[in-house]
C-alpha cells in the first residue's frame, strides 16, 4: 500500500500502552546516557545575541526560552517555556526573516542556552516559501518547528512518535500566544497574528536542511505580510549538524513520520482566538508556569473551570485542521457532579478518581488533581491531530497557571481501557489534569 494511503492507526496501536505491557516492560533508562537536549553550530557561524527589551528579538526569545534550572543528582535540568514529555525537549526551532529591521535577511536556528539566533542561511531570491506557500513571499517570519527524535526515544522508544509530535504542538502553542507564551503565547504578548501550516512539502525541506534521518520537520508558523511574488526553493543544502551527542536509529519512527505526512490534513475556514487576559500577568504566568507533580486534593471553583472550558473551545488560526474533542472527569469542581463530561454536558456521573489514576499508569496526580482531562480524535491526518492535541495542551497550561491552578500533561495511559471509561471508540491522543 503507497505510504499516503496508511493511516495514522498503523503508528498509533502498536504503541498503546496496557496493564500488561507496562508490566512486562516498565522501560528503565540510565539516565547518564541521555543525549544532549541542545542543538548548537559550530562556533564559526555568525550569532545574534536576542535582547528581551527589542520586541523582536523578545517575540522570538520568548518561543523558546530556559525560564528555570533546576540541578539533580545526574546533572542539570534546563526547564523551558514549552513542556516536554520527561523533560527531554526533542524540538527545535528554526526561523527565516525577511524584511526585518536590524537582522540580515536568511534562515536562523534559535540557539535556546545560549539565547541567539544563529544564522546557517543567507538569503538572496530563494526562501522557505516555495515550500510552505509556493507563488507567495512573507515579510517578516517564518518559524519551523522540528523534532531530533533520538532525545525522546532514548526513554520512550517507539511511543515517542506520540511524545514528539504533542510536543511540537506544544511549543506552537507557545508560538501563538504572541508577548509572552511559547510560539502562539508570544504572538498573543506581541499583537502578531500566527497562521499555523501543517501541510506542506516537509520532506523536501528536510533534505535541503540537512537533516538526513536525524531530524525532521513537524509544522510551521507564519508571522507577517504576505505578497504574491514566486521565490525559488533553497539555492544550497544547509550542512549537517547533529541535534545531539550521539544517536541510535528507530524504523518505526522514521516510517511513522513519513506516512503520516504523506497524509492531508482535514481543512477549515482561518480564524482567529480572541483573548482577553491581563497581558502583565500573561507575561508572569508564560515565566512561571511549571508541571505540577503532586496536588492537595483541593477544589477549584466552578467559574475557573468554565474559564477554562472557555479558552479550550477558541479557535486555532490554522487552515488545517483535525477535530480534537475534550473529555473530562470532574473529581474537585465546586458545585458540580462529580464525573465525566463533554463539554459542560454530565455524560455520566459518579467518583472516578481511583480509576483514572489507575488508568494514567497508577500515577497519582491523575486521581489527586480537580480535573483529568482526555483529548480523543477520529483523524485524517494523525501527525496534525497529534500537534492540535499538544498546542490545546499548552493554551491548557497557560489558561490554568493564570488563574493560579495547577497543570501537568499526561503521556502515558492504557488506551483501551481509557476508552471504555470515556464511551468512545476514537483514538485518546494525551492527557492532562489541573488542581491545586
Amino acid at each position: 500500500m503507497p505510504q499516503s494511503q496508511i493511516s495514522g492507526k498503523t503508528y498509533h496501536d502498536p504503541t498503546k500502552h496496557s496493564y500488561l505491557s507496562v508490566q512486562l516492560d516498565p522501560n528503565y533508562v540510565d539516565a547518564s546516557t541521555q543525549p544532549s537536549p541542545f542543538k548548537v553550530y559550530p562556533k564559526f557561524y555568525r550569532r545574534v545575541k536576542l535582547n528581551l527589551n527589542n520586541p523582536v528579538h523578545s517575540f522570538i526569545s520568548l518561543t523558546s526560552a530556559i525560564t528555570l534550572e533546576k540541578v539533580y543528582k545526574d546533572g542539570p535540568y534546563k526547564l523551558r517555556v514549552n513542556p516536554s514529555a520527561g523533560a527531554l525537549y526533542p524540538t527545535e526551532v528554526y526561523v527565516q526573516v525577511r524584511g526585518v529591521e536590524g537582522i540580515v535577511d536568511g534562515i536562523y536556528h534559535l540557539e535556546v542556552e545560549n539565547n541567539c539566533l544563529t544564522l546557517i542561511y543567507e538569503l538572496i531570491d530563494d526562501g522557505l516559501e516555495n515550500y510552505i506557500i509556493p507563488g507567495k513571499s512573507i515579510n517578516g517570519f517564518i518559524f519551523l518547528i522540528s523534532c531530533v527524535y533520538y532525545r525522546s526515544s532514548w526513554k520512550y522508544q517507539n511511543r515517542s512518535i506520540r511524545y514528539c509530535f504533542l510536543d511540537s504542538g506544544h511549543h506552537l502553542g507557545a508560538f501563538a500566544s504572541g508577548v509572552a507564551k511559547p510560539l502562539a503565547a508570544s504572538a498573543f504578548l506581541h499583537n502578531r497574528d500566527i497562521q499555523l501550516i501543517f501541510d506542506f512539502d516537509k520532506l523536501a525541506l528536510n533534505s535541503d536542511l540537512g537533516f538526513e534521518n536525524k531530524e525532521f520537520i513537524t509544522a510551521c508558523a507564519v508571522s507577517g505580510e504576505i505578497q504574491d511574488k514566486k521565490i525559488r526553493h533553497l539555492r544550497l543544502k544547509v550542512p549537517f549538524v547533529s541535534g545531539t551527542d550521539y544517536f541510535e536509529s528507530n524504523q518505526f519512527i522514521e516510517d511513522a513520520y513519513q506516512a503520516t505526512t504523506l497524509q492531508k490534513s482535514r481543512q477549515q475556514k482561518l480564524e482567529y482566538p480572541q483573548f482577553n487576559f491581563d497581558r502583565d500577568k500573561f507575561y508572569q504566568t508564560v515565566w512561571a508556569k511549571r508541571s505540577i507533580r503532586r496536588f492537595r486534593k483541593e477544589f477549584i471553583s466552578q467559574e475557573d473551570y468554565l474559564y477554562v472550558v472557555q479558552q479550550l473551545q477558541q479557535s486555532i488560526p490554522t487552515e488545517n485542521y483535525e477535530e480534537i474533542e475534550i473529555y473530562s472527569v470532574v473529581h474537585r469542581v465546586k458545585g458540580m457532579t462529580p464525573g465525566l463530561y463533554k463539554g459542560t454536558y454530565l455524560v455520566k456521573a459518579g467518583n472516578f478518581s481511583e480509576k483514572t489514576g489507575y488508568l494514567c499508569i497508577n500515577q497519582a496526580i491523575a486521581k489527586d488533581g480537580a480535573v483529568t482531562l482526555f483529548f480523543v480524535s477520529d483523524y485524517l491526518n494523525y501527525q496534525t491531530a497529534m500537534q492540535i492535541a499538544g498546542f490545546f495542551g499548552q493554551r491548557l497550561y497557560l489558561t490554568s497557571n493564570y488563574l493560579g491552578i495547577q497543570c501537568s500533561g499526561i503521556g502515558a495511559y492504557y488506551d483501551d481501557e481509557t476508552q471504555e471509561l470515556l464511551e468512545t471508540n476514537k483514538d485518546v491522543l494525551y492527557g492532562m489534569v489541573i488542581g491545586i
